[in-house]
């Protein structure tokens, strides 16, 4: 039986030797784009332990927890919260471990609507005392003029967007403004 421990800024050293470690540095709103997280997923076989240092660090919605514990039990693997200390398999699972899960699920999910509302009203609050200019645009007004004359010149916005190390979509936008 193998351990993994999935790691999100917290310390799980107190959950035992692991054999491989998964940490994953920033913050997410949803399951996307946690290459981190799905390699931990991926790297689970039939009877592993993944040790997770709280609920709230694996995931922010009560749909992706749920969603993500059902995946690695569905292989065979466990799901352990050290702080909560709950744990899940496909095996045995209490109905009470579940209602927990829910429960602190909710909150987990609840408390990142409650920073969200909060970081948007600072930032209107900033906008309006003038403070907050916003992210800083991926094309300089100069490029975009540069690119404007490359494209009434013929040339592929493709060719374009990439010379200037941006998404298509990001020139798309540019243009249009």
């Amino acid at each position: 039986m193998g351990t993994a421990g999935w790691r999100h800024r917290k310390n799980t050293e107190h959950c035992g030797e692991v054999d491989k470690e998964f940490l994953h540095e920033l913050s997410a709103r949803s399951r996307a784009n946690r290459p981190g997280l799905d390699s931990c997923i991926d790297y689970l076989r039939d009877h592993d332990e993944l040790y997770v240092a709280s609920i709230d660090r694996l995931a922010r919605s009560l749909v992706d927890l749920r969603g993500i514990i059902d995946q690695i039990t569905a292989k065979g693997a466990s799901v352990r919260f050290l702080k909560e200390n709950l744990t899940f398999s496909r095996d045995s699972t209490d109905p009470r471990d579940t209602l927990m899960l829910s429960i602190l699920g909710s909150f987990a999910e609840f408390e990142r609507s409650i920073i969200r509302k909060r970081q948007a009203e600072g930032i209107a609050l900033a906008k309006k005392a003038g403070k907050y200019k916003g992210r800083k645009r991926a094309i300089s007004p100069e490029d975009l003029e540069k690119a404007r004359r490359r494209v009434a010149a013929g040339e592929s916005k493709v060719a374009i967007a990439k010379d200037l190390g941006v998404g298509r979509a990001t020139l798309y936008r540019a243009l249009s403004d």
